[in-house]
């Protein structure tokens, strides 16, 4: 215990100086005070990806289509919920596309911070797309940028949401609920074979998530050219881990299509 509380502080420690003081309005709210969740759970994540295809080796694939049309009904309920949330939440606080910063939309920002919330969340639930994938022996599936993209994205929310809960934060989450919409649907409707005719425009998502990804650092960078007071550091930070997603899409997309 002495060790993971050390940990804890060690990278506590670490993002405080990278991003400055803890944003207090999430103080207390689950699983934002301390590291170790977020940490503890991407690493059974991982763990399990490893075991699970060791388990699967010798053994039948599952079907698991009940399953599978609940867990991608219940994620794509889940994004809309989620992106009607962030649009009159950021239209009720009077946002500011370019720039908005952390404090001057009161009531709104907390709002908005709420939802953030379920979206950090939302990334610990989406685990299971890939332990879905284990258990029907789809290991084509499982590649380097579908766990990247899973773990890393867990971690960073959980930073999103202690240092910037709201303001710039809202409109990646917006536009990835809306993919997310169609991605999920998409998959829901391709556990039943009969639909699989309809499905012609999986290459249109990953184009549209490649779109989502250029307006985020788009919108990321605004806030560069014209600051208002958002941290310059996490803006950095975002703009390079989105370009890596860039990279990583599109030589899927070349790779694929």
């Amino acid at each position: 215990m002495e060790l993971l509380k050390a940990f804890d502080d060690e990278i506590n420690a670490f993002l405080v100086n990278m991003f400055g003081p803890r944003d207090s309005q999430v103080r207390g709210w689950f699983m934002l005070d301390s590291y170790l969740p977020t940490f503890s759970l991407t690493v059974m994540y991982l763990l399990s990806i490893w075991l699970g295809n060791k388990c699967v080796k010798n053994r039948p694939a599952l079907s698991l289509r009940s399953i599978l049309t609940l867990y991608n009904l219940g994620i794509t309920l889940l994004s809309m919920y989620m992106l009607a949330e962030l649009i009159l939440s950021s239209w009720e606080g009077g946002y500011n596309l370019q720039c908005q910063d952390l404090t001057s939309a009161g009531e709104a920002d907390v709002r908005v911070a709420k939802v953030l919330w379920w979206y950090y969340f939302s990334k610990l639930i989406e685990f299971l797309d890939t332990i879905l994938f284990v258990l029907r022996k789809k290991t084509s599936q499982i590649t380097f940028l579908h766990v990247y993209h899973h773990a890393s994205m867990f971690n960073i929310w959980w930073c999103v949401l202690n240092w910037i809960p709201c303001g710039q934060s809202f409109f990646g989450p917006t536009l990835n609920s809306f993919i997310h919409i169609l991605m999920y649907s998409y998959y829901g409707l391709s556990v039943f074979t009969s639909m699989h005719k309809y499905l012609w425009w999986k290459k249109f998502l990953t184009q549209a998530q490649l779109v989502q990804f250029v307006l985020t650092i788009t919108h990321t960078m605004s806030a560069i050219v014209k600051p208002c007071g958002f941290p310059f550091g996490c803006l950095i930070f975002q703009s390079s881990y989105m370009l890596t997603l860039v990279i990583l899409f599109l030589n899927f997309y070349f790779q694929t299509y």
